[in-house]
């Protein structure tokens, strides 16, 4: 079984990098990243900001049908994101996995990924790529307000994110503003609004919020009624429901929807180091984790973030990704160095 596998892989690569390669009028040496037909070997480093459960999976089903060996060194956004920059060309990562897209698209501005495959990006549909084409999404998660029914009725609800900086919302919402996952939002909003309306909704949210550490805390907190509502993403309470529901059974979920920043949909990335000792591997690997086998994974597991490729739906306790009416925005403006600039100034870093 394992053989088959690997050969069905290997020949997947291989058309993949063929139509990647007869895609384009350039002479093939020309190509930065073109894998051929050349057979994926040897071994793997992956710096991974993504679920670990998740990455796990995929490494050692693709460690099955390659037979390349995949280490993780494990960390989150900003630790990882960064210490890539430090390291620069003397990197030993070979891939770079986030949960949240400001992290990647740091890396990505200090020019050290190579191209994506033509062919990986064929895999992923346009809004979870960022224009540069020097990495791709590869899992997506929606921003959400968790709230107590038992605290605040739904015609309460907040229309807009933006509402939450009206006085009425003091102390009746809470946030984790030092993760990455909330930066996120920040910078999402940052894009969409400007500079001066994120530093004025940030100042209200100083006055309006209540902060905790972790979304899993917020929702807890919700949960508890110690708070009314928070923001958070759409995973945690999913992941919640599928266990025991402790933490969850007192909340239900509001989607912002309407384009609105609040209804903003995170693309977790993943690209290739540019100076990765083991480009064919690295590039197979990213091709797989996009493709439908990696994607299955994604839908099966116990992460419940949503798949980017076309090719496989959402867990189907998900609301559908097309339900969200998420406003669109280039993964790689997304600018996480400005957002904690307007988050130190506002007094939560």
């Amino acid at each position: 079984m394992i053989l088959t596998r690997r050969w069905a892989l290997l020949t997947a690569i291989g058309t993949v990098a063929l139509l990647g390669v007869t895609g384009c009028s350039a002479p093939e040496e020309s190509i930065p990243g073109a894998t051929d037909a050349s057979t994926p070997s040897g071994a793997i480093t992956v710096y991974n900001a993504q679920h670990e459960e998740l990455t796990q999976a995929w490494a050692d089903e693709f460690t099955a049908e390659t037979g390349v060996t995949v280490t993780l060194r494990n960390g989150d956004d900003s630790e990882l994101g960064n210490q890539l920059v430090q390291e620069g060309t003397a990197s030993k990562a070979d891939v770079f996995l986030t949960e949240n897209s400001p992290a990647i698209s740091l890396v990505d501005k200090a020019g050290l990924f190579a191209p994506v495959d033509d062919a990986t990006l064929a895999q992923v549909p346009k809004q979870f790529q960022p224009s540069t084409g020097t990495w791709t999404g590869i899992a997506a998660r929606s921003t959400v307000f968790a709230y107590n029914p038992s605290m605040i009725s739904a015609d309460e609800l907040p229309a807009s994110l933006l509402d939450l900086a009206d006085p009425a919302w003091a102390g009746r919402w809470a946030a984790s503003p030092s993760g990455a996952d909330f930066q996120a939002i920040v910078s999402a909003l940052l894009e969409l609004k400007g500079e001066a309306a994120t530093s004025d909704w940030l100042a209200a949210m100083k006055e309006n919020a209540v902060v905790y550490k972790g979304n899993s805390t917020v929702m807890k907190a919700v949960n508890a009624g110690e708070i009314p509502g928070g923001v958070i993403y759409h995973y945690y309470w999913f992941a919640d429901q599928a266990g025991t529901g402790e933490n969850s059974s007192s909340t239900q979920m509001h989607y912002f929807k309407s384009q609105d920043p609040g209804a903003f949909v995170s693309v977790s990335g993943g690209g290739v180091l540019e100076t990765s000792a083991n480009p064919v591997a690295a590039q197979a690997f990213l091709a797989f984790i996009t493709g439908k086998s990696g994607q299955e994974i994604l839908k099966t597991g116990t992460s419940f973030e949503y798949p980017v490729s076309d090719a496989v739906d959402a867990n189907p306790a998900l609301v559908p990704l097309r339900e969200l009416d998420a406003p669109v925005i280039d993964p790689s403006k997304l600018n996480s160095t400005k957002v904690t600039d307007l988050m130190t100034e506002a007094g939560f870093l």
